[in-house]
């Protein structure tokens, strides 16, 4: 119980730290949780199904381009621009999953990084919904604890999910398909839809995020918004943490976000590949992820068996009508 409560005082810290933080605090803690998010929707299509996907950066453009066209041209509220960013992320993916999840290993790879060029080269043609390369302006913001609420309380989302995916039988058709994917055909898994609902779930997140990203940095590009640099990010954070778990991308992302920041401060010039280089060589050493390493030492023990808790808490008994 003592553990169970340290885990949930830590999330209710993480909540109160745009009361004292710093903007620069607060901008470093968005990108963290940011990426993270990214890298838990990563999670899910390719972590658990193992279909390496080079595009989900597309959801992230939809999303944004979707939140600031609603914000800048209808007025909309920013939560409500990034909600509906995320939902037309996952209304796209719906014909895309249904065609891309037809490919399988590298082509499937090669096919949504394809489909994320594609959607940068449609934000600069059309000019009269984008600005094309001008690309469009926000207001500024002028408080950020808004936009760190939000974009903790997305990665918290999918901290669950993940837990909730981790622990049911949706989770291991996913885990089956990975593993052997005409196996869990002959075992009478519909592996189509199975692949279809992990897709789409990899997409609303992706797009919610990319709205509040553009809410953020008050500016959308095709360049920035569909950066193969996000999908990259997000991969590395995977990998790095371990692929198909639920604190894998979460301990990636922080462990991603504190490296890239020591080694920015400490060596300017050279951090890009010193960054590059402890990336491989945890990769290589620790081939399934420092969340496999911190599993053997029970350092995760207390918070898996915290969502597991919350999970199986019963809903409340409503009170019988007179």
């Amino acid at each position: 119980m003592p553990r169970a409560l340290l885990v949930g005082l830590a999330l209710a810290g993480a909540g109160a730290v745009p009361l004292v933080a710093n903007n620069y605090v607060l901008s470093v803690l968005i990108s963290l949780a940011m990426f993270t998010g990214l890298a838990y929707a990563w999670n899910i299509i390719s972590g658990y199904t193992g279909y390496l996907s080079f595009g989900q950066v597309t959801f992230f453009g939809v999303g944004a381009y979707t939140a600031a066209v609603l914000i800048i041209k209808l007025h909309v509220a920013w939560p409500l621009a990034a909600l509906a960013g995320g939902l037309l992320a996952a209304l796209l993916s719906l014909p895309l999953g249904w065609i891309m999840l037809r490919l399988r290993g590298p082509y499937f790879a090669i096919g949504m990084l394809g489909l994320s060029r594609i959607a940068e080269r449609i934000a600069f043609a059309w000019e009269p919904v984008t600005d094309g390369g001008r690309g469009l302006y926000l207001p500024p913001v002028l408080d950020l604890r808004a936009v760190y609420w939000a974009v903790v309380l997305v990665a918290a989302a999918l901290v669950g999910i993940t837990s909730l995916l981790d622990n049911s039988r949706f989770g291991l058709r996913l885990l089956a398909i990975r593993e052997d994917e005409g196996g869990a055909d002959n075992l009478g898994i519909n592996t189509t839809l199975a692949k279809l609902q992990a897709f789409v779930l990899s997409a609303f997140f992706p797009g919610v995020l990319g709205g509040i990203y553009a809410w953020h940095v008050s500016y959308v590009d095709p360049v920035t918004a569909f950066a193969t640099q996000i999908d990259l990010t997000a991969i590395v954070a995977v990998l790095l943490g371990g692929a198909g778990t639920v604190w894998g991308p979460l301990i990636g992302g922080v462990t991603l976000s504190v490296l890239a920041e020591v080694l920015w401060a400490r060596f300017p010039f050279i951090h890009t590949a010193l960054f590059g280089a402890l990336v491989i060589v945890t990769v290589l050493f620790l081939p399934k992820g420092l969340a496999d390493a911190f599993r053997q030492r029970g350092w995760l023990a207390p918070g898996r068996a915290f969502l597991r808790r919350l999970a199986a808490r019963p809903a409340p008994l409503e009170a019988a009508p007179e």
